[in-house]
């Protein structure tokens, strides 16, 4: 389980630090590729392979079904953590979500996937989904908490 936000730098490399509460789950092949709001998503294999056969049980007659495919697939990367616990990002992820070493990263624990975004991203998107929870209580009402 990935719970949590850490803020780390990405050094002129590409390596990330992942951490150390977060490694032994990451062990053998995890997958990083583009999220959904400009964010890197970091898989380990057994949550890609449940999302790739969703994704590959869509039609390819659905273009929405195909525009899916290329978002996760096309920039999707296979790697393993290095034996300091961290991961190089290639220069079009690193790209894609705004990772420099000046600005650092945050990586959000999301239970079974990590996200690995820009800080300055990070505050927006976070106060947007503050934001969205003041303006509308129900949406934890949905939880049946």
């Amino acid at each position: 389980m990935f719970l949590g936000r850490y803020a780390y730098t990405v050094d002129e490399k590409g390596r990330l630090t992942i951490p150390a509460r977060f490694r032994e789950a990451l062990t053998g092949d995890v997958v990083i590729t583009r999220g959904l709001d400009r964010c890197l998503t970091v898989y380990p294999a057994e949550v890609w392979q449940e999302l790739a056969a969703k994704v590959n049980a869509l039609p390819i007659t659905d273009p929405r079904g195909r525009s899916l495919r290329r978002l996760l697939f096309a920039e999707a990367e296979s790697v393993k953590l290095d034996r300091h616990g961290r991961v190089l990002l290639s220069e079009w992820l690193r790209k894609y979500a705004e990772l420099t070493p000046s600005a650092g990263a945050i990586i959000v624990g999301l239970d079974r996937f990590l996200e690995i975004w820009n800080p300055t991203r990070w505050e927006a998107e976070n106060a947007h989904q503050i934001a969205m929870m003041e303006e509308d209580p129900a949406l934890w009402e949905t939880l049946h908490l």
